[in-house]
């Protein structure tokens, strides 16, 4: 039985992503594979019920049969002080790792959004590791020069102890020859596993309008069948029609519109281009009920909005890009990068 806790040095860096590329890897090679978030981070609320969004989606993803709410300890710090010290911790942590385990061959265990993230509460990706027995996997994204200081700061440190550290994967690498002829040795001169370069796929920085309907909270007026519209381009149409058409990104396909909901123009331009949904803004429903018809027609989904154009617009530009289980093509891609670019053979 492995365990391994994968961990990463800062916020999407693409470890449930990375995840559910092993996984499915593994399952291939009739491997099975069992998953855990002791430490919740993205809290979802559904059916009543809270747990994180990152095991809500594994668990489905992978099929697992342990419910997303029994896979973690919790998610808040102050409730977990209140009902958990060291020694508690460790035994309720040992006693959901020992019952994912029991079907699995491995237990990948995820950890929060940085190395020291849970540490008061003794959830820290390095705690779990020695508390679980498993190894460490480290997930690396950013500037080349940025994570070669990271990693030889972790290793003369902080990973003073490096035995239980399985490697590293370095993510989302723009040019995987350059990072490897600028940056490998550094990684071998300090001892560290480099088990995989996966490269950028824009692709996966991605998302559908249905993940924007969820996300912002909007209502869904019309186009409801283009809900899986996946979206390349984001234009804000703050000018008219007559003057829009003529802007080069305008030609691009699977764009979002962001206008207010009184410019029939700019909507009905929209619907005769083409176009993966349009965000109205100032909770402004269009007048014309042509407009409803024909994205119903074009399943092009309209969503209503109750914030101002900018406001909108910068929430989306904010927006962390989480993918769905429905996102079928993200998925295989995942799984298709690690086959092509990561080394497993440290799982057997």
């Amino acid at each position: 039985m492995k365990r391994i806790v994968v961990a990463s040095t800062h916020e999407e860096a693409g470890k449930t992503s990375i995840i559910i590329g092993i996984a499915k890897t593994l399952s291939e090679k009739n491997i099975s594979c069992g998953y855990m978030k002791p430490l919740g981070d993205r809290l979802l609320y559904q059916k009543k019920r809270l747990w994180d969004y990152d095991a809500s989606l594994v668990s489905n993803i992978l099929g697992l049969t342990e419910k997303p709410e029994d896979i973690s300890l919790g998610f808040d710090h102050n409730k977990l002080r209140f009902m958990y010290d060291e020694q508690s911790t460790s035994k309720k942590l040992k006693e959901i790792c020992n019952n994912v385990s029991k079907d699995h061959d491995v237990v990948l265990i995820e950890g929060g959004r940085n190395l020291a993230f849970g540490h008061s509460v003794f959830l820290d990706p390095m705690t779990i590791a020695r508390n679980v027995d498993a190894q460490l996997l480290l997930i690396l994204s950013g500037e080349g020069s940025e994570i070669v200081d990271e990693i030889a700061f972790l290793k003369n440190c902080v990973l003073s102890d490096s035995s239980n550290l399985a490697g590293v994967i370095i993510n989302q690498v723009k040019d995987i020859e350059e990072f490897k002829n600028l940056y490998i040795d550094i990684f071998n001169d300090l001892g560290v596993p480099v088990l995989g370069i996966i490269p950028y796929e824009e692709v996966l920085t991605h998302f559908t309008i249905d993940y924007l309907y969820k996300t912002l909270f909007t209502k869904i007026i019309a186009g409801e069948g283009g809900l899986m519209n996946v979206v390349n381009h984001i234009f804000v149409g703050a000018m008219s029609a007559a003057q829009v058409i003529t802007k080069p990104l305008w030609q691009y396909e699977n764009k979002l519109i962001i206008t207010p909901g009184d410019r029939i123009d700019m909507i009905t331009a929209a619907l005769d281009s083409s176009t993966s949904g349009i965000v109205l803004t100032n909770n402004i429903l269009p007048d014309d009920p042509i407009i409803q018809s024909k994205a119903d027609a074009r399943n092009i989904p309209i969503l209503l909005a109750t914030n101002d154009t900018f406001a909108v617009a910068k929430l989306i530009d904010d927006m962390e890009i989480l993918f769905t289980e429905d996102e079928t093509k993200k998925i295989t891609l995942l799984e298709e990068l690690v086959k092509k670019h990561v080394n497993l053979d440290f799982l057997n």
